[in-house]
């Protein structure tokens, strides 16, 4: 993930009708005499770019709690006492836990093992009541739940165990007799007498008792698998039909410590993700810090994410840290022992999912319940690194070591957080140097710029290494967002030669535990529900194809003037002060001079923050807020210079200087130290979504004041640091909304049209097969809404539409709706 924030383009003048017959939306029937508003001209002679099986993706990370409270069915929050303020602010070890009685948390030599250090005592007589995630436990009548729980007492002690909610029992409640002596597992079963999303679960102890790993797991997992999944969220899953699954992160994999456990230091709290510490029996599995703000109980570990690539057909591929931090924490751990360390434990990954059961790591993969191997073939190391050269250095040793001894792996690179900047170019330079197989590339960006990057990969090096597009998205959930996605989409189908895997991140979100947004799939305790962005990718990925059948478009007239807008100025997790702001026109003529020695009435506060007049300059003075805007001038404003004194005073970045103001969604600012002040670059937002139009690495002073001048002539901006030149960029790239592509199923015969209308009117389209002998009739799936339809919990305004089309030819016309996907599958005679 990376932090980043444009304008959808639109387009008047085409029209057309469109019938809903029999709840199908049908296209106009054409007439000879009709004017077509687009071409699409179809080559089935020339050869195309052939398509893997794998082609389309997923991503999981534990992020907005995706695993534990999500995809990981465990019902019982903070099951084993370990929640920590290391974990967060907020935590203590009885999160999510009320007492009734006398009981603590403990952590000393009687623990259950060495990684699940803490348990809690609890007094005769005493009780502790779980809530659960989100409401609380959710419960379905008729249906069975497993209650488990290690427990020990010096003279034995019965346990009466019960769900109920504010209206009363939901199960009958259960008594576990705990015997004298050591640690032992007692297990109950319940059957839910009523339907309830707000639960609790109930333990107490009629004598003392020591308790640890109070669980409770629906019986009815997907596949029913033991410590399994939450049935709905792996069914969403495997319903996209998944080429490979990419786990477990993201972020997630190469920040926190390093560390290892020592006698010394006890467990070491908020250590990066390592395979080793989640596989085995779950109650000796470690917790740990989660990089997004809470605790990670690896339940969900890497036995659980192979068992579940293995049950929807998926290729696993997992990502392993590289000892150099990401996501804005930018360092490379300098440890040659812990390094060859964690080259060790790849390889021993790589045995684990692939080796005999002869062998040390495949006899515990069997041990677990899987004798045959998981077929590991691609492994990712590292994740988004801002520093290149010293993770390349740290790459070719990983790949050293898993080439010598495992040659048919792919061992895949990454470029860093970033779709351009000096980060990604010199990452793309060293891995083409290197002669890497694969480099993972990701991005978050505005609607605009996927419709303007269409042609991205067009221009990539046939004989350089391929992209796996790990983590992709534009900034929202609304259909706008997903016709967006879709449009760049079919430019990854065209260039499937050189895009080898892609996955749209994240794929879960926790609607009460959001640490990130967009998200695929949106879930609480009782429900889940498809993003739009979710029925794109599932269009997509289930109707890939085997190739592309190369195929042309005409494009839609683009209509552009200069940029204009007002001027702002802002700051992020940081205080600043600014002075002497002046926005001088093409011609000399002052627009604005402000040099804050009266009062700061011109400027309108749109943004977050605290400003106010501080001996003669405008200073922001929250160092916690983030996009402080305030704006001042005319909407209308065009070629012109503004010029702005500032100087950081306290906090993690420096400042923010807007042009090209319209409103609070749309705008262009010089981000000045951004990315905790690691980077400077310039941001386009369009309906409040962020794309990066140039950046380069640098930091920004405390207390030292700069001289920012930005020039604004037509499309063109030219940014001076200091009366330096820094950098510039010429914004004039159409945002296209028309965009399509053909492929071949080779089993079916069928040719898939594929085609994407991201503007408010029809598309009357002549599409010319090339002399394709077909059949007369098409099978159409339709998504088609509203740009701003965002699906719920209880509406799905974004779902498919099936319907026939009968009126194919070898040349024939359709109208594709506005602001729709459409695939048509077309039968070969």
């Amino acid at each position: 993930m990376s932090r980043s924030t444009t304008r959808t383009r639109w387009r008047v003048g085409l029209t057309a009708t469109a019938l809903l017959t029999a709840g199908a939306l049908l296209p106009a029937p054409a007439h000879a005499e009709d004017v077509t508003d687009y071409t699409i001209t179809v080559d089935p002679t020339a050869q195309g770019a052939e398509i893997d099986d794998t082609m389309y993706g997923v991503f999981f990370e534990d992020i907005n709690r995706a695993a534990d409270g999500g995809l990981y069915a465990e019902l019982v929050q903070n099951r084993s006492f370990e929640y920590s303020t290391v974990d967060n602010r907020s935590y203590n070890p009885l999160t999510s836990w009320t007492v009734d009685g006398a009981a603590q948390v403990v952590n000393d030599a009687g623990r259950l093992n060495e990684r699940n250090r803490n348990y809690l005592s609890l007094a005769a007589g005493s009780s502790v009541t779980n809530a659960g995630y989100n409401t609380g436990i959710r419960v379905e009548k008729g249906k069975k739940y497993d209650f488990s729980v290690w427990a020990r007492a010096e003279s034995g002690s019965t346990l009466a165990v019960s769900l109920q909610d504010a209206d009363g029992t939901l199960a009958t409640a259960r008594r576990v007799a705990v015997r004298t002596g050591g640690w032992a597992k007692y297990e109950a079963a319940f059957t839910a007498s009523r339907t309830s999303s707000d639960g609790r679960l109930t333990v107490a102890s009629s004598g003392a008792a020591a308790l640890d790993m109070v669980s409770l797991f629906p019986r009815d997992t997907y596949k029913h698998q033991s410590n399994g999944l939450r049935k709905d969220l792996a069914e969403k899953v495997a319903a996209l039909r998944p080429g490979f699954l990419r786990f477990p992160g993201g972020c997630l994999v190469n920040t926190g410590s390093m560390q290892d456990y020592s006698e010394a230091s006890g467990w070491q709290r908020a250590r990066s993700y390592q395979w080793k510490d989640t596989i085995g029996p779950v109650e000796e599995r470690a917790t740990n810090a989660n990089f997004w703000g809470y605790n990670q109980s690896y339940g969900l570990g890497y036995y659980e994410y192979f068992r579940f690539a293995e049950d929807i057909g998926a290729m696993p591929l997992p990502v392993v840290p590289a000892l150099v931090t990401g996501c804005g924490q930018n360092q490379a751990v300098v440890d040659d022992a812990l390094l060859k360390r964690h080259i060790q434990d790849t390889l021993d990954l790589i045995e684990f999912a692939n080796g005999p059961v002869t062998s040390t790591w495949g006899k515990k993969r069997a041990q677990m319940g899987h004798p045959k191997p998981f077929h590991l073939t691609h492994i990712g190391i590292g994740n988004e690194e801002n520093l290149p050269v010293e993770f390349m250095a740290r790459f070719k040793e990983f790949r050293a070591a898993i080439e010598a001894r495992y040659p048919d792996i792919t061992v895949v690179s990454n470029s860093g957080p970033d779709d351009a900047g000096s980060t990604f170019d010199t990452a793309w330079q060293l891995n083409r140097e290197a002669g890497v197989d694969m480099v993972d590339e990701h991005y978050y960006n505005s609607p605009q710029w996927f419709l303007q990057n269409n042609d991205r990969y067009d221009s990539y090096d046939r004989n350089g290494p391929k992209v796996f597009l790990g983590e992709y998205a534009s900034w929202g959930n609304a259909f706008k967002n997903g016709l967006a996605e879709a449009a760049f989409m079919t430019g990854l189908e065209r260039n499937a030669d050189i895009v080898e895997l892609a996955s749209y991140a994240p794929l879960f979100a926790n609607e009460d535990y959001v640490q990130w947004s967009p998200d695929m799939v949106w879930f609480n305790n009782q429900a889940s529900w498809n993003s739009a962005n979710y029925e794109v990718q599932k269009l997509f990925m289930n109707n890939v194809g085997d190739r592309v059948v190369p195929s042309t478009a005409t494009s839609t007239p683009s209509v552009s003037g200069p940029i204009t807008g007002a001027v702002g100025l802002s700051t992020w997790a940081t205080t600043a002060a600014y002075d002497d702001v002046r926005v001088t026109g093409a011609d000399g003529t002052t627009l604005l001079s402000d040099d804050f020695s009266g009062d700061a009435s011109r400027w309108k506060h749109t943004g977050g923050g605290s400003w106010s007049l501080q001996d003669g300059q405008y200073v922001q003075t929250d160092v916690a807020a983030e996009n402080t805007m305030v704006s001042a001038g005319d909407a209308n404003w065009h070629d012109y210079d503004l010029h702005v004194k500032a100087t950081k005073k306290s906090g993690k970045e420096g400042f923010l200087v807007a042009f090209g103001v319209k409103d609070t969604g749309n705008y262009y600012w010089w981000n000045l130290g951004g990315w905790n002040n690691t980077t400077s670059a310039v941001e386009q937002a369009a309906d409040g979504g962020k794309s990066t139009l140039v950046s380069k690495a640098g930091t920004i002073e405390t207390g030292r004041a700069y001289d920012i001048d930005i020039k604004v002539r037509g499309r063109q901006v030219t940014l001076y640091l200091d009366g330096q030149e820094w950098g510039g960029f010429t914004d004039d790239k159409p945002a296209e909304p028309f965009r399509q592509v053909v492929t071949e199923d080779e089993k079916s015969g069928d040719l898939i049209v594929k085609v994407v209308n991201a503007q408010s009117a029809d598309a009357r389209t002549a599409i010319d097969l090339g002399g394709a002998r077909v059949a007369t009739k098409a099978r159409v799936t339709t998504l088609a809404a509203a740009p701003d339809a965002v699906n719920t919990e209880t509406e799905t305004p974004v779902a498919p539409v099936t319907s026939t089309f009968t009126g194919v030819a070898d040349k024939f016309t359709y109208t594709f709706p506005a602001n729709s996907v459409t695939f048509l599958r077309i039968k070969q005679k």
